[in-house]
């Protein structure tokens, strides 16, 4: 299935990533539901991803961060030798779970705990994106573009400093004097 993003690339900027991730998400539409997990939202910028992970040591699970994805692997060690399961109920499979991190998520720490594996995750905001008010000037000619090529326009300050040197160099008429 594909998806047309031409009218939203008309009127939008920077929303190209945008594209990719729809055609991440429907590459792969059967997702694996081993283990489960719960993705909680503390606030705007911090979110907790827990996943059941019984059987599972922290030696045992692998967190990677790659081109904003997140990837969870895990792997058992194989240390029933020598003993006789009659019932396995609890899963200690092999799995690889991958999480899509918008821009500027960072993920801060992870602990594990009962069963239970904890990932924070944080958003940062960078300067840059964080709104800012433009000062709006007035009668001057922006920077580097003036239509001559030549340097920019002097400030306000230095036109009062030419026109200020200018009316002291240029000498006051005298009256004229007679001869006797």
């Amino acid at each position: 299935m594909a998806y047309d993003f031409a009218p939203l690339f008309r009127s939008a900027i920077g929303f190209d990533r945008l594209a990719q991730l729809v055609d991440t998400a429907t590459q792969n539409p059967v997702s694996p539901s081993y283990p489960p997990y719960n993705i909680e939202k503390l606030s705007d910028a911090q979110y907790t991803l827990t996943m059941a992970v019984a059987g599972f040591g922290p030696d045992d699970i692998e967190l990677t961060v790659q081109d904003n994805t997140l990837i969870v692997s895990g792997r058992v060690s194989d240390n029933a030798q020598g003993r006789e399961m009659l019932y396995r109920g609890i899963a200690t499979r092999a799995f690889e779970r991958r999480f899509v991190l918008a821009d500027h998520v960072v993920v801060e720490k992870a602990d594990l705990t009962n069963g239970l594996l904890r990932i924070a995750v944080r958003q940062i905001m960078p300067e840059a994106l964080k709104p800012r008010r433009i000062p709006i000037s007035s009668g001057q000619a922006m920077a580097g573009s003036d239509a001559s090529g030549d340097a920019p326009a002097p400030t306000t300050g230095e036109m009062d400093g030419q026109i200020a040197a200018r009316t002291t160099a240029t000498p006051a008429p005298q009256p004229a004097r007679q001869a006797a």
